[in-house]
């Protein structure tokens, strides 16, 4: 199933000069924009302060400054806005190797077998919608199972997300205005002089009157929306992003086929990248069907890499995925992110004894090839001082900080996932438990090292203004060790509830 994104940037021309030149101009403060209509001057953008006060793009400019004393005003860079949403539209490829600059202020992303690398369509757009706003740009988000039903819905919806169910957006559409198809400005109007405002009327009108009448055009729009039409997306590509594509007389459809190609695939990427001195991060395979559907498979390295072999095979094992359908056409190779790669001495140095370290990112990618990212993770350290906060998990390749944070107390080398309660016996107020039963079985205390007094976070909350655990760690009559906590400082009351719990082992 087609899943397209539409980005729609109401307010571009003016957002992209407060990012880049009037950063100090407030923003309930007017801008607008000037061009040429004609002999006349007119306003070409304007942001949402100027609309508020009822300025409009194709408003005679000295009309809006009469309106508006002082309006602040800057000639309009059609060509610079153009080519600043070409780089937009690059940057989306990190979400999806298909994405497209819609006329004037809109971007299309094909997400069709994208969403799932970013857990879900909810989480990919969450996080286009983040970047936006770092950005400092105003957008509205829509993903429909075609572009004109995601673009109707990006410019129409009265949400700032939208997500429209597969095979849902007939009914999504229903009551949009006739204007939501991209149809000309007097079809809109001869529509709405027959009492067709909605696009739910028009599904309903016959078409052969509507077609004598206003053209073809407009019912290629109504179905392009609809999906009876295939409306395809012109990708847009950085000219320095390496891409290799293989077309085919006959189409193919199955693996041994697929495994061929990428073979060369890679081997003609890879010969690209030692002549740029680069590796590749992120490699996205495209398998365009003769349906004009694309299967998309993506895979990402720890490290810059341009090992045939190495990248090769991590294409392969994703080839199961791939539903060819009535037969792929072609297949592209597109590299979106490289990074600088040197050559490296293997085999180890040249100084007696001297041995080569392990290089385990061949395995890391491979496991998060098979497992997906979110089951591959390593632990960084936190500067916390609660054992529990004192680590998270990111991603494997996730470049480790400079310095870990060490602790001057050992900590174990296993932590429960919540602390468990105990039974201990021990004397107040500092004095070690001389046993503690925990899942029914008795422990004997013979050796114990403590106590270690970790206090509350209370910029977190003000429950851990003066809350205390006292940390021990104790030895059993067995060897084990266990790492054992009390709540509170075993004098005031407020500072816990004097339960304790085992949080881990040595």
């Amino acid at each position: 199933m087609r899943r397209v994104i539409s980005l729609w940037l109401p307010f571009w021309p003016t957002d992209r000069l407060r990012r880049d030149r009037y950063t100090a101009l407030p923003p309930d403060v007017p801008l607008v924009t000037r061009g040429h209509d004609g002999r006349r001057m007119v306003i070409a953008a304007a942001d949402g302060a100027a609309r508020q006060l009822g300025l409009n793009a194709g408003m005679p400019l000295a009309h809006a400054q009469a309106m508006v004393p002082g309006l602040t005003v800057v000639d309009a860079t059609e060509a610079e806005d153009a080519a600043a949403l070409e780089r937009l539209a690059a940057w989306c490829l990190r979400l999806s190797p298909m994405t497209s600059a819609a006329p004037m202020d809109a971007i299309w992303i094909d997400a069709t077998g994208c969403t799932h690398l970013h857990d879900g369509e909810q989480p990919m757009l969450d996080l286009l919608a983040e970047h936006l706003r770092q950005a400092g740009l105003t957008g509205k988000i829509a993903i429909a199972d075609t572009p004109g039903a995601a673009h109707a819905l990006a410019h129409y919806s009265t949400v700032p997300v939208t997500i429209v169910a597969p095979g849902s957006q007939a009914a999504a559409l229903e009551r949009l205005p006739v204007e939501a198809l991209r149809i000309d400005g007097e079809v809109a109007s001869g529509l709405r002089r027959l009492g067709i405002e909605q696009i739910g009327q028009l599904v309903a009108t016959p078409r052969g009157p509507l077609a004598r009448r206003f053209g073809n055009r407009l019912l290629i729009r109504l179905d392009q929306a609809l999906g009876h039409v295939h409306e395809p997306i012109q990708p847009v590509l950085p000219p320095e992003t390496i891409t290799v594509r293989r077309t085919f007389v006959e189409p193919l459809s199955t693996a041994e086929a697929f495994v061929a190609v990428i073979l060369v695939l890679v081997g003609e990427a890879c010969v690209l990248l030692e002549q740029r001195g680069e590796g590749a991060r992120r490699l996205d395979l495209v398998f365009e069907r003769i349906d004009a559907t694309c299967q998309v498979v993506r895979i990402g390295t720890a490290r810059p890499v341009r090992d045939l072999r190495h990248l090769a095979r991590l294409l392969d094992e994703r080839v199961e995925e791939v539903d060819p359908g009535p037969g792929v056409e072609a297949m592209r190779l597109v590299l979106p992110l490289v990074e600088p790669l040197s050559y490296t001495q293997r085999g180890g140095g040249l100084a007696p004894g001297e041995t080569e370290e392990a290089d385990l990112s061949e395995l890391i990618d491979r496991l998060v090839n098979r497992l997906g990212p979110d089951k591959v993770y390593r632990l960084r350290s936190i500067e916390s001082e609660v054992p529990e906060r004192s680590q998270q998990p990111v991603s494997v390749y996730t470049p480790p900080p400079p310095t870990a944070v060490a602790s001057r107390w050992p900590r174990p080398v296993r932590l429960l996932e919540r602390p468990e309660p105990v039974e201990t016996l021990a004397m107040m107020p500092d004095h070690p438990p001389k046993a503690f039963t925990w899942r029914r079985i008795r422990h004997r205390i013979v050796r114990a090292d403590g106590p270690e007094r970790i206090t509350g976070e209370w910029w977190r909350r003000s429950a851990e203004l003066i809350a205390v655990r006292d940390y021990w760690i104790v030895e059993n009559q067995e060897g084990r060790r266990f790492w054992l906590f009390r709540q509170g400082d075993g004098v005031d009351s407020a500072t816990g509830e004097l339960a304790w719990f085992l949080h881990g082992f040595f």
